[in-house]
């Protein structure tokens, strides 16, 4: 198993002097990648039970860019803040606080800390580096919250009916946001070389 490497953002970022920076550091990244996924979770599209939203990209962006124990904390924290209520947090239009995390729609938010910690995990032994790897670490993750999503809404939906509501309408707009992340990585990694 080959070691972890640095991810984009410890290699794009200046590095700092201390460790009480570096700590500030991360969880200002951590609370950054939360945020985004909740502005991310604002353009959402209510299709039946589950919402078509952006969340799973800004969920699989915090893993390759920050690696896998901030990114997956940074999905734990926006899951708390989430928890308390507070508005405009996750999608817009559903329920707020708790009853999302035990509807229909808690596997995938469940998932996401899974999954950013996975492509983290991926991106810290290099999978970021290249196209065809960055997509595979991405889809990866994003199967991830599949599972997690599916089983949890298995709840809710009978089976007959399960991969129609959560799963087939969600194939293209995050093979879509998969591509173009992981077009933007690896581009992004040479130009930092060149720098």
């Amino acid at each position: 198993m080959s070691q972890p490497q640095s991810v984009f953002v410890d290699v794009l970022l200046p590095k700092v002097e201390t460790r009480i920076q570096a700590i500030a550091k991360d969880i200002i990244l951590v609370l950054s990648f939360s945020l985004l996924t909740a502005l991310f979770a604002q353009a959402s599209f209510w299709i039946g039970p589950v919402p078509i939203t952006g969340q799973t990209l800004a969920v699989l962006l915090a893993g390759i860019l920050l690696g896998s124990i901030r990114g997956g904390l940074s999905q734990i924290v926006y899951l708390s803040v989430g928890l308390t209520g507070f508005p405009f947090w996750f999608a817009a239009g559903g329920p707020l606080g708790m009853a999302r995390l035990i509807g229909p729609t808690g596997g995938y938010l469940i998932g996401f800390v899974f999954a950013a910690f996975l492509v983290g995990w991926l991106a810290e032994r290099g999978w970021d580096k290249k196209i065809k790897t960055a997509i595979s670490a991405m889809l990866i993750g994003n199967i991830v919250i599949y599972i997690f999503g599916l089983f949890w809404l298995a709840n809710f939906i009978p089976l007959k009916g399960l991969l129609a509501a959560g799963l087939y309408p969600f194939i293209p707009g995050d093979a879509l946001k998969i591509l173009l992340a992981g077009l933007a990585l690896p581009m992004g990694w040479r130009f930092i070389k060149r720098s």
